[in-house]
């Protein structure tokens, strides 16, 4: 199924090296100095540029709208800055894609406020002649359509499916990420795809309903 989608992805902006975006913390916290920990320092900001635009990916993607991910992905990282000692080297991004599914779990959304107008760069893009505001409102639509069928997953099933479709993990990688044996991670794969699958049908079957009748 990886090779036969192509789904829209997003990235956030990535941080200059050597930098911290606004309001992730910039060290880890706890009452300690960052002067008294200058390799806490050192790694936390390499945890936030290698990392970042793979949690705000996975918070949006574990069904967050861009502006909540924003708030969400430095939840993660605050998280993140106060368990750095007992967060083991290689396991990085294990432990915030885990953090930022808690994150997303525990987030109130409501449907109004996931499906957003476009914004930022994509409105200011409208302005620039309908040819790109037709490339882009397609972009949006399919994006949104994404995260409509991903929602429609138990969260389970819809990490499992975002780390191997989207994030291009294996089963072996989610099984390890996630601490959860092979097999089960490649029955929840197997399962959300079939859901996933028969939801995208059920979403065509109604489109080319709508547009007889139209």
């Amino acid at each position: 199924m990886r090779e036969s989608m192509t789904p829209v992805t997003e990235s956030r902006a990535s941080p200059v090296p050597g930098s911290i975006p606004m309001g992730v913390p910039d060290a880890p916290a706890g009452g300690a100095s960052v002067a008294a920990h200058p390799s806490h320092e050192a790694r936390f900001r390499a945890l936030v540029r290698d990392h970042l635009d793979f949690t705000w990916r996975s918070l949006r993607r574990l069904g967050l709208p861009a502006e909540t991910a924003d708030d969400a992905t430095q939840r993660v990282f605050l998280v993140a800055s106060q368990k750095l000692a007992s967060i083991e080297p290689g396991l990085e991004r294990a432990f915030l894609f885990n953090t930022a599914v808690r994150v997303a779990s525990s987030e109130k959304r409501s449907f109004a406020r996931r499906r957003e107008v476009l914004a930022g760069d994509e409105a200011e893009g409208l302005r620039d002649g309908a040819a790109n505001a037709d490339e882009l409102l397609d972009q949006h639509r399919a994006r949104t359509l994404l995260d409509d069928l991903l929602l429609g997953l138990e969260m389970e099933l819809r990490t499992v499916f975002v780390l191997f479709e989207l994030e291009g993990m294996t089963v072996t990688e989610i099984a390890d990420t996630l601490g959860v044996p092979r097999g089960t991670a490649a029955s929840r794969l197997r399962r959300a795809r079939e859901e996933f699958q028969a939801a995208l049908r059920r979403h065509q079957a109604q489109a080319a309903s709508r547009s007889r009748r139209t």
